[in-house]
């Protein structure tokens, strides 16, 4: 479900240093709000969750490959 509206900007930096341990809890929190009050459903943010924990393990399993 796409729902248009103003886009969200993110908090990314180019540095791979270390980050603020809060600060993935509070890009979730503010991801999952955005998509709540986008009107995504509870389902729709376990869904995208499911889609995004797929992705991740597919580039995981990739670079183990390629590293073997």
């Amino acid at each position: 479900m796409y729902v248009s509206g103003p886009t969200m900007a993110l908090p990314f930096d180019d540095t791979r240093g270390a980050r603020d341990p809060r600060a993935l809890a509070i890009l979730a929190k503010t991801i999952y709000r955005e998509l709540r009050s986008s009107g995504y459903t509870e389902r729709d943010v376990v869904a995208l969750t499911g889609e995004l924990l797929g992705m991740v393990t597919t580039e995981v399993k990739g670079r183990r490959a390629s590293q073997d």
